[in-house]
């Protein structure tokens, strides 16, 4: 699953980071049009203890309010909806991904019978 700003970080700093507070948050948001919504969600980013969110969330925050209440009835109810989660710093997605970086990680093993000794 592809996540932004977790270049150069291997899965054990990745880890440590999450102990400290650092979490993977998607931002929800909605768009619509007359009687059509849709809601849809962000990349996920991988945020650093003690990082604000606002700096990911606020280009889904503005479409929120400009294109997301427009459409009746489910446009006000999903762009409240979108809002809460921007309000919270995310909605936090740090335990799918960390399930997903355990089972598609690789590991080091180096095959040894190559090694000559001399």
């Amino acid at each position: 699953m592809k996540t932004n700003n977790t270049e150069g970080l291997t899965l054990f700093e990745i880890k440590q980071l999450i102990q400290q507070g650092g979490k993977f948050v998607a931002f929800p948001y909605t768009v619509s049009a007359l009687f059509l919504s849709y809601k849809k969600e962000s990349p996920i980013y991988f945020v650093r203890p003690n990082e604000n969110t606002l700096k990911y969330s606020f280009n889904y925050f503005i479409l929120n309010l400009i294109f997301g209440w427009w459409g009746l009835p489910l446009g006000p109810i999903h762009t409240i909806s979108s809002l809460y989660y921007h309000i919270i710093g995310g909605k936090d997605c740090t335990q799918m991904i960390l399930n997903d970086l355990e089972q598609n990680n690789p590991v080091y093993a180096p095959d040894l019978h190559y090694l000559q000794f001399a």
